[in-house]
């Protein structure tokens, strides 16, 4: 009982010393995301068959609209830490919006997320490395992960 209860506790501390200790040991050697920039790191979870997965990036912008459809447009840009070969990504300067031209029967407007779209948004899965982004303080990111369905066999004509 008594080594059951100095195990638990010892997984505890080691579990529960890296979410204390503020940044993290992987996290150093990144460069400061600068006055107009934010910088937002996303922790993977391992899993099995990770060269299966996919993570997307989605980042979103809040305007104001009206009735047609908006989006904005940037790429995110893979590039290295020096001296370290670690990868982290930049979204360059976003442009926009772009919009369809329909009449709006009401001319109203409302806020709302307003997707970015461009190259660079989906990523390899690796659950050993932190995605570190840098963009502007203004956006919004999230991302998803995409991994296969069921296999499928082509038909034979």
């Amino acid at each position: 009982m008594k080594s059951c209860t100095l195990l638990c506790t010892l997984l505890a501390l080691g579990v529960s010393s890296p979410l204390l200790a503020g940044e993290s040991k992987d996290l150093k050697m990144f460069p400061p995301a600068n006055q107009q920039q934010q910088r937002k790191v996303i922790r993977l979870p391992a899993l099995e068959q990770e060269q299966d997965r996919k993570v997307e990036i989605l980042i979103s912008k809040p305007l104001e609209v009206d009735c047609n459809r908006q989006r904005l447009s940037a790429d995110l840009i893979e590039d290295t830490v020096k001296g370290w070969g670690y990868s982290y990504y930049t979204l360059t300067e976003v442009k926009g919006p772009l919009s369809t031209m329909m009449a709006c029967p009401k001319n109203e407007k409302h806020q709302a997320q307003v997707p970015v779209y461009g190259e660079g948004f989906l990523l390899g899965y690796n659950s050993r490395l932190p995605v570190v982004i840098y963009a502007p303080k203004d956006v919004t990111i999230q991302y998803r992960i995409w991994q296969p369905g069921a296999v499928i066999d082509a038909p034979t004509e």
